[in-house]
């Protein structure tokens, strides 16, 4: 396990994230690989469930206004992709 997967759970844990939340953070990780289609499954189920739907678009949302980290901005369309063709 790498340092950044390790601070990425312990944020996780710290700031009370859901695992629809989650799910959408490890997506668009700012890790040098796109999201894999289990990952976008996984979303994807999970948007039948309307809290859970309204969670994954607000952290969705959330990366995608991250200026910092341009592959959060990149790895957005990936997943949104998944969510309107799955």
């Amino acid at each position: 396990m790498t340092s950044s997967m390790l601070r990425r759970q312990l944020k996780n844990l710290v700031q009370n994230y859901s695992e629809a939340e989650v799910k959408v953070r490890e997506a668009t990780s700012n890790d040098p690989w796109g999201p894999s289609s289990s990952q976008m499954a996984d979303i994807s189920d999970l948007t039948y469930n309307v809290v859970a739907c309204n969670e994954i678009m607000t952290m969705l949302w959330k990366r995608l206004k991250d200026d910092r980290n341009w592959r959060h901005i990149h790895k957005v369309p990936q997943t949104q992709q998944c969510l309107l063709f799955p």
